[in-house]
């Protein structure tokens, strides 16, 4: 059986069905694949900036607190050791690179994956372009509304990021635009559903479906 998705209008009406391409939207997921690709996502979206100091680098505790010897208390050599109270850390943060890479092959199979769970779901969806008159973010929320996915976490894969676009859609809530050849999976297992223009999925095809 042919995978299809509902085909909208500029207004959001339905008019037809088009077809998706078997060896990219019809997939079966490795979801250890998927979670490779997760970890990696969010490995380098970390900033690596937490610090924390050493025993050498707290401020003070040069000298030593109190004789070794003959007082009746615990040997101490100073006041900034791990164990006393502003002391120094042991084993903390310190600046670091989280980033790393898949290759390549792996990432681009890993969002045809997430886009055949999406599409076997029956939550891709493509519209034959956007047309709004007055950029107003209430023209997106009735677009959204009319299609029947406003209020969900929806994913839109454009052709062009133009202020005509990303204007009325960008400050609804759950909505995240994007380039349809920038899609990734990551993005699309964050959403949930996936809306793309016409362009946009023949983009996403073109430049990442094709490729073996």
């Amino acid at each position: 059986m042919a995978l299809k998705a509902p085909l909208f209008n500029a207004q959001g009406e339905r008019i037809g069905e088009i077809d998706l391409k078997e060896e990219i939207f019809g997939l079966s997921p490795n979801v250890h694949l998927l979670w490779e690709y997760v970890r990696m996502y969010l490995a380098n979206q970390r900033r690596g900036t937490a610090c924390t100091k050493t025993r050498g680098e707290v401020r003070g505790g040069g000298r030593k607190p109190w004789p070794q010897k003959h007082t009746g208390r615990a040997r101490h050599g100073s006041i900034r050791s791990p164990i006393w109270r502003k002391g120094g850390v042991v084993f903390g943060p310190k600046p670091r690179d989280y980033h790393y890479q898949m290759p390549k092959k792996a990432k681009r199979l890993a969002t045809k994956q997430a886009l055949s769970d999406r599409a076997k779901e029956g939550r891709i969806f493509v519209i034959e372009d956007f047309s709004f008159s007055n950029g107003k973010t209430k023209e997106g929320v009735k677009l959204l509304e009319k299609i029947g996915i406003y209020g969900k976490k929806v994913l839109i894969g454009t052709h062009k990021m133009s202020d005509d676009v990303v204007l009325p859609l960008r400050n609804i809530e759950k909505v995240k635009i994007m380039m349809g050849k920038d899609l990734n999976a990551y993005e699309v297992l964050n959403s949930e559903y996936v809306l793309f223009t016409k362009k946009g999925l023949e983009d996403y095809i073109e430049f990442q479906g094709s490729k073996k």
